[in-house]
């Protein structure tokens, strides 16, 4: 034991708290007048001893409150990960799914629980699976993150792109993936160069350059119109193309774009390389970048010279207009964009609404029952202003003879003669549209039926070899009856060799006949690969060249195998009857002999049922006699451990630590050459030192002081951990503070329980981890303790005649002493659990 105190002289708060703390149950335990005196320095030392105890103690406290924090922290990490925006795969090496979170269950529309059972490649569609098998390779083959874009398959929808980004794990036997979206990115991709596919292969003049007139782009229809190449104009002025009596046309131009305002189709004039004047059709729009900011301008110029030349060519095109116009299919209506009237009509379209052309002229599209109302004749004129060109799918027309029609119209604005004209072109889909309904009913009713059937119910593909002969089929559809039915699991798309070794030539023969005849055919047949009978209607789809067929099947395995036991039931009842009719006889007459001696048994049995009930009345009250001498016993038991522990740790501890400091001070005053005296004094200070951590220990297991002083959750901490140290167990313990508000009585209870519980577990279970968990319910505390261990026959126990029940029984009558239950369940390969409800009324436990 050492002299001097190694804690630090200058007090922090937990110090200071554990002072408190120790000098109040120093005044609670102040021995009387007879105690013994010890010195200055010993009380010294041993109130340093009990600080650092206590002190040691809080620090333990606040360690299982950092712990608690991290256990939070791990949970907050655990829902980032479920409900992160991008989605998240484990995938061991053959790419099966371990791990996967909402956002990739979600992406690829399967539930999570299903989908950690498949194989990502299953996903991927069939072209771009080698990629991804190559990919996963790859990325199983180092630990540098590798990437790829593919598509997967999504239940009831289009392919997903998506693209994969995979590194593989530090263990080495997996790999993480983490899926993006990229369907929007891959269209705008596509957009993109669509749209530099047009500027490139246009044969306008595509032109685009900064406010400052800088040329910055420069197509190869620029090239071909003006002459001069893309490295010749780009960073040029683009004034290099105008002429000397144009030059204000361009400062007016450019002063409008800043304004972000168009200019379009106006005519005027440019300058080749070569000096040739052209006439050209120029649009010329602003460009602007983020924020709305203008950057420079875009010009689209078209040569209009050959327009010129053609405008004799217009007329000719007039009169072909004019007889195309009048012999229409399709109703053509002429207006004028000012008044939003109709100016022309053609013969189709008065013969669609039942008006003479003199009624239609004159008239906005509401007034002859083409749009609602004037003020959705309105907003279609406004869209014309806007995009020139509007299209309604389907609108509702009513004829002058009150017959309901569907109409298609695509109205466009244009110039003629400088004049703009709206043409609306009008086209009757009633009937188009009568059969698109009756087709989109008839696949719903279909896709109905084929949702609902109890039947399995399949589409498959014949396959054939190369002389001819059918030798497997391939499911391309599948109903939710199919797996039920045929015990297969994700067939679709997939062989039946995938799932039995070998088929029999009658089902392929009976396929192939549907195939070659175009009959269906309807059978049964067992296929013995999936040990199975069905019963079978087959028949073609597709036309008579198609390998296709619509396969409607039930499963009567359980109907052949009872038709089977009722055949071999029929024969045994044959060969049993006649024994029957003997055995009935001999029963006859042994049942005459039994029915005499059981009237005279019944009278026996009466008398003893009265002696019985005399007797168990009795055994009533012989238990509670018990039961409550027993609850007396374990109650004194309890205080007298108590005592007996506060005067173990009070007087006999301190008497002890008082010799053993008069030892070190003897040993100081003995000379130095007193070899053997100095060797004696040191080994009776070491029995001194081990008597005082053995009356320690006794003190502890009689009862701890720890109980008393700190409550129930620092006691079953002290002896957790002393028995995970002595007893090599793993013990987690969780509890909540308000626990602490129980009364004395029952915190001891719970504390011995858990106590005899552990102590069991230890010396019988052989098991490597326990828990101990604390937990408030409405009105009662529970306690659940439960172990790893090797189970036991419960009832057995307790009803065992040997000291083993003993402690089950005494767990049992504490709990009810304070007025709780006690529950023990214990199964093979799931340990032992106890479980424990007291009472708890907080309000009640504090006043």
């Amino acid at each position: 034991m050492k002299s001097k105190s190694t804690v630090s002289n200058a007090a922090t708060p937990l110090r200071r708290r554990a002072e408190t703390r120790l000098r109040t149950q120093a005044e609670m335990r102040s021995p009387g007048p007879g105690g013994t005196q010890s010195t200055a320095e010993t009380r010294r030392l041993l109130h340093e001893l009990q600080v650092h105890q206590v002190e040691l103690e809080m620090q333990n406290e606040e360690l299982r409150d950092a712990r608690n924090e991290i256990e939070a922290e791990l949970e907050k990490y655990s829902e980032l990960y479920n409900f992160a925006p991008v989605g998240y795969l484990t995938l061991d090496p053959t790419g099966g799914i371990r791990e996967a979170n909402l956002a990739a269950a979600s992406l690829l529309g399967i539930p999570r629980a299903p989908l950690v059972k498949l194989r990502l490649g299953f996903l991927v569609v069939p072209a771009e699976r080698p990629i991804f098998q190559a990919f996963l390779q790859q990325v199983m083959a180092g630990p540098d993150r590798k990437e790829c874009d593919l598509q997967l398959l999504v239940k009831d929808k289009a392919p997903v792109a998506v693209r994969m980004r995979g590194n593989r794990t530090a263990s080495g036997d997996a790999c993480r993936m983490a899926l993006s979206d990229i369907t929007q990115h891959k269209r705008a991709e596509t957009i993109t160069a669509q749209l530099a596919a047009i500027v490139t292969s246009s044969t306008d003049a595509i032109v685009s350059k900064d406010l400052n007139g800088v040329v910055t782009s420069w197509n190869a229809g620029a090239e071909k119109i003006f002459g001069y190449a893309a490295s010749e104009m780009v960073g040029c002025p683009i004034s290099r193309l105008i002429p000397a009596d144009r030059r204000s046309e361009e400062t007016e131009i450019m002063n409008r774009i800043r304004q972000g305002k168009s200019v379009e189709h106006i005519e005027t004039v440019r300058v080749t390389k070569a000096g040739v004047r052209l006439d050209l059709s120029v649009t010329i729009s602003p460009i602007s970048h983020g924020g709305g900011k203008i950057a420079g301008a875009s010009t689209v110029a078209r040569d209009i010279t050959d327009q010129r030349v053609a405008a004799d060519k217009v007329r000719v095109s007039e009169i072909r207009y004019r007889r195309l116009f009048e012999a229409a299919h399709d109703g053509v209506l002429i207006l004028d964009p000012a008044t939003r009237k109709i100016t022309d009509a053609n013969p189709f379209m008065t013969r669609l609404l039942g008006y003479p052309r003199n009624q239609l002229v004159g008239k906005e599209l509401f007034e002859i029952g083409l749009l609602k109302d004037e003020a959705a004749s309105q907003e279609m004129f406004r869209k014309l202003q806007r995009k020139h060109e509007v299209r309604y799918e389907d609108l509702p027309l009513k004829s002058q003879t009150g017959r309901h029609q569907e109409v298609e119209v695509v109205a466009n604005l244009y110039q003629e003669n400088g004049h703009a004209v709206i043409q609306c072109n009008i086209r009757d889909i009633t009937a188009r549209k009568e059969t698109e309904e009756a087709l989109r009913s008839s696949e719903e009713r279909y896709r109905t039926l084929f949702n609902s059937i109890d039947e399995g119910f399949c589409v498959i593909e014949l396959l054939y070899d190369k002389q001819r002969r059918p030798v497997d089929f391939r499911y391309l559809e599948i109903n939710p009856s199919f797996e039920a039915q045929s015990g297969m699991h994700g067939a679709q798309g997939k062989r039946i060799l995938e799932f039995s070794q070998t088929v029999e030539m009658r089902w392929l023969e009976l396929y192939d006949k549907v195939i070659r005849t175009g009959k269906p055919v309807r059978f049964s047949n067992e296929m013995k690969g999936l040990d199975r009978w069905f019963d079978v209607y087959a028949f073609q789809l597709g036309g008579r060249k198609s390998r296709k067929l619509a396969v409607l099947f039930t499963n009567i395995t359980e109907r052949k195998r009872a038709e089977a036991a009722l055949h071999d039931a029929q024969a045994s009842l044959a060969v049993y009857a006649g024994k029957l009719e003997m055995r009935v006889a001999e029963r006859t007459a042994a049942l005459t002999t039994t029915n005499r001696r059981l009237k005279n048994s019944v009278h026996t049995i009466r008398k003893a049922r009265e002696e019985y009930r005399r007797l168990l009345l009795e055994s009533d009250l012989t238990q509670k006699k018990v039961r409550q001498m027993a609850r007396q016993i374990l109650t004194v038991q309890e205080e007298e451990r108590k005592e007996i522990s506060r005067e173990l740790h009070d007087v006999v501890v301190q008497t002890l630590v008082g010799i053993n400091v008069e030892l070190a001070a003897l040993n100081q005053a003995v000379p130095a050459n007193a070899v053997a005296l100095k060797g004696k004094i040191a080994h009776t200070q070491r029995q001194v030192e081990n008597s005082v951590t053995a009356v320690h220990q006794f003190a502890r297991e009689l009862r701890p002081a720890v109980l008393d002083d700190l409550g129930l959750i620092p006691a079953l901490h002290s002896f957790c951990r002393a028995l995970a140290e002595s007893k090599k167990l793993r013990i987690h313990l969780t509890a909540f503070a308000e626990v602490e508000a129980l009364g004395g009585d029952e915190r001891t209870v719970l504390f011995r329980v858990a106590q005899e519980a552990l102590t069991n577990v230890a010396r019988h279970a052989h098991a490597t981890h326990v828990r101990i968990a604390l937990s408030r319910a409405p009105g009662k505390i529970h306690m659940e303790i439960g172990d790893n261990g090797r189970s036991f026959h419960v009832g057995k126990v307790l009803h065992a005649q040997n000291p083993k029940r003993l402690g089950l029984i005494g767990m049992k009558e504490r709990i009810e002493m304070i007025g709780g239950t006690l529950g023990i369940e214990s199964a093979p390969g799931s340990g032992t659990t106890v479980r424990v409800e007291v009472p708890f009324n907080p309000e009640k436990s504090s006043s």
